[in-house]
């Protein structure tokens, strides 16, 4: 029986998917930061539509976090402009906002792939992440 010769000393881990968090609270931002990069995700954040479309335009997420309610603009408006840069991107609504489901199946389906309750363990969050990227 043959076994598999050891990786080479230059191969790398493949690079982590990269997932941008748009909130307009830092404290939120700094914690889905931390906690998916322990995950294993890079993370880019933006507290303004400017910064989101600043990352979108600069370095393309695999995945987009957003919440609903942004100081400047609507979450739902700036999913739509970034969608207009990565149509086929999945867009995860994070949000303190509770809607009833048939809200989310009529209403936001069309516009986000998922909705995670900021209430919600931040493992369902990475749950939710991992399906939407087939990872």
């Amino acid at each position: 029986m043959s076994s598999l010769p050891p990786p080479s000393p230059g191969a790398s881990a493949p690079a982590p998917r990269h997932l941008l968090a748009i909130d307009d609270e830092a404290p939120i931002l700094d914690l889905l930061k931390e906690y998916l990069s322990t995950q294993g995700f890079r993370v880019s954040t933006a507290s303004t539509a400017i910064e989101a479309r600043r990352v979108v335009e600069s370095d393309p997420p695999a995945l987009i976090i957003s919440d609903l309610q942004l100081e400047e603009t609507d979450g739902l408006h700036l999913i739509e402009q970034l969608r207009t840069h990565l149509p086929k991107t999945p867009v995860i609504l994070l949000t303190g906002v509770l809607f009833e489901p048939q809200v989310v199946e009529e209403t936001l389906k069309w516009k986000v792939s998922s909705y995670v309750s900021k209430t919600a363990p931040l493992q369902v969050l990475v749950q939710e992440i991992r399906r939407l990227l087939g990872s």
